[in-house]
């Protein structure tokens, strides 16, 4: 009983960490590593807020490392829009 009772207490610790992280990067955060999150509404917010709960450590390592934005899509139909070809 000793094993479950210390694998609850982790989990509800994780879980208490989670949604601390989680109110404090979608309210300062979310920006710095999605700028497209930026001016997002309550609603998205409240949708993402279980998964950024859950998946906290994630999110902190991408928090602390900084934006990072992806590299533009590169085909020959976005490089062929981009010279003006039709």
């Amino acid at each position: 009983m000793a094993v479950a009772e210390v694998f609850a207490g982790a989990l509800a610790l994780y879980a208490a960490i989670g949604v601390v992280f989680a109110i404090l990067f979608l309210v300062a955060g979310i920006q710095r590593i999605d700028s497209q999150a930026r001016g997002a509404g309550a609603g998205f917010r409240l949708i993402i807020f279980p998964g950024v709960a859950a998946l906290w450590p994630l999110l902190l390592k991408r928090w602390l490392r900084g934006p990072f934005e992806p590299p533009d899509e590169s085909n020959p139909h976005r490089k062929a829009a981009l010279i003006g070809g039709s």
